[in-house]
């Protein structure tokens, strides 16, 4: 099943678990490389390995000992046609620790095989171009989804969505650079008169499309990560009562105690297919109290970034808000609650400095259906406004990126009337990193012929909510010699891959 290029990436042979740990009916564990199906021979007793994408039932024993470990279902992969582009076995057993821990001792004795390190199955997927970094990064968000909405996102850029966008501009704006680049090369020959007018307009159409991509609420990060939800109010407003019927169970400690939330207490919640981090925060009003004050202060740095206040009002202080309270609905994103509905009926609430108000018990659960509704649709709007007409970045790195391409491009036309095509090509000729998505070079020159990447990696952990590997590769472009353009060469890319 082997052929020279087809494992040229790893080298050696890895294995790894590929299901989740702990007793299950069945585990999977994938080998990679250049020995996948020679390690699948030794298991299997010198048995045949099946036939390309074909199952067969095997017994596999330990080379060492001959002790039969499981009768496993098995399956092989050819490269370049598996997941990571090289040869693949698969090993379905039954799911049960000894089971799982034997095999993986027993391919640990092989020589030329090792465990895999985090991660680095979908690295070979990458370095060997089954993947770009957008679908790598999907594939985690995947395995990491919990709501239907981030499972649709991840999907979606997995299947390519966002790659192929950018891949898109970067082609039209190195052909855009070739016509600049046309026009100092050839500059004594009979060019057509618009190539430099096109040329610009076409970075023009490019710059704004790229601006409008990044102008979408952050709607792909707010969704892979979640919407961040602030409960704000009074002590004793029934912020905790409200956060406990939301949650559907006690998170917070309720009292009649003024002041008994200190600390930011968060829940996660699943409204209408969107995470939301809901905080239950201490109450807001002047304290004597060294801690109190401390929670309060927290409480006023929660609802600065949060995505949306949720404003909670004790129905005593409804219509005649306190001004701060008023001034927090009047600065946005905000939804207003008045609490304790069932103690005195509440007027038609309206809204408050525009944002919408409702009325409700959080003791009782009176008018909980419909405050329900009301912030899913507006956690919805965060999140989903936009979604089915264009791909979203889901990640800061992806906004990076954007921006930089965005700037670079802006600032290569705020100069073009006026100056030579030679200058025109020097600012466009700056690293702009945004080529198919993976945080790579994107270098507006003159016409590629050839890139050639050589990977050198680097185990960096990378804080997040994933773990990450940082890997650096050094891409080296092979340019036709311009006679007066400036040429890059050599320049190192940071990426990061899903570990």
């Amino acid at each position: 099943m082997q052929s020279q290029d087809r494992n040229a990436v790893g080298g050696d042979t890895i294995f790894a678990l590929a299901s989740g740990g702990g007793p299950a009916g069945i585990a999977v564990v994938r080998l990679s490389g250049p020995g996948a199906v020679g390690a699948l021979r030794s298991l299997a007793a010198g048995a045949a390995a099946p036939g390309e994408r074909r199952a067969a039932l095997r017994r596999l024993t330990d080379p060492a000992t001959g002790e039969v470990l499981d009768e496993a279902l098995v399956l092989a992969f050819a490269g370049p046609r598996s997941f990571t582009g090289e040869d693949v076995v698969e090993l379905h057993l039954h799911g049960g620790p000894a089971v799982v821990e034997g095999v993986l001792s027993a391919l640990g004795r092989l020589a030329g095989l090792r465990m895999a390190e985090p991660g680095e199955f979908t690295r070979r997927a990458f370095l060997n171009g089954r993947l770009d970094l957008t679908q790598a990064e999907a594939i985690a968000d995947l395995v990491a989804a919990e709501t239907s909405e981030q499972r649709r996102q991840a999907l979606d850029q997995a299947a390519g969505t966002l790659g192929r966008l950018y891949e898109d501009w970067r082609g039209r704006l190195i052909s855009a650079v070739a016509h600049v680049e046309a026009g100092i090369d050839f500059a004594d020959e009979d060019l057509p008169d618009d190539v430099d007018r096109a040329a610009r307009a076409a970075v023009a159409a490019l710059r704004d499309e790229i601006a409008a991509h990044l102008d979408d609420g952050r709607r792909g990060e707010r969704l892979r990560a979640g919407v961040h939800l602030a409960l704000l109010g009074r002590p004793n407003a029934g912020k905790s009562t409200l956060l406990n019927l939301l949650a559907g169970r006690d998170a917070a400690i309720v009292s009649e105690t003024a002041g008994t939330t200190r600390d930011v207490i968060e829940v996660h919640l699943d409204l209408g297919g969107v995470p939301v981090i809901v905080a239950d925060t201490a109450g807001l009003r002047e304290s004597a109290d060294e801690i109190e004050r401390e929670g309060v202060r927290r409480a006023a740095a929660r609802a600065d970034w949060a995505d949306l206040r949720l404003i909670v009002l004790d129905r005593a202080d409804w219509p005649e808000v306190p001004a701060d309270l008023r001034a927090l609905a009047a600065a946005g994103r905000a939804l207003v609650v008045v609490n304790k509905a069932d103690l005195r009926p509440v007027a038609a609430a309206g809204d408050l400095a525009g944002a919408p108000v409702t009325a409700i018990s959080a003791r009782t659960g009176a008018g909980i259906d419909a405050f329900l509704e009301r912030l899913t649709a507006e956690v919805r709007n965060l999140a989903l406004a936009g979604a089915g007409a264009s791909p979203a970045p889901t990640r800061a790195r992806h906004r990076r990126a954007l921006e930089q391409a965005r700037d670079a491009l802006g600032q290569a036309l705020d100069g073009w009337p006026g100056r030579g095509p030679e200058l025109v090509a020097e600012d466009l000729n700056c690293p702009v990193t945004l080529s198919s998505g993976i945080q790579a070079l994107m270098t507006l020159l003159s016409a590629t012929k050839q890139t050639s990447v050589e990977p050198s990696w680097a185990a960096d952990p990378f804080p997040s909510s994933h773990s990450l590997r940082r890997a650096l590769f050094t891409t080296t472009l092979s340019l036709p010699q311009s006679r007066k353009s400036a040429l890059v060469t050599g320049w190192p890319v940071l990426v990061y891959v899903i570990a």
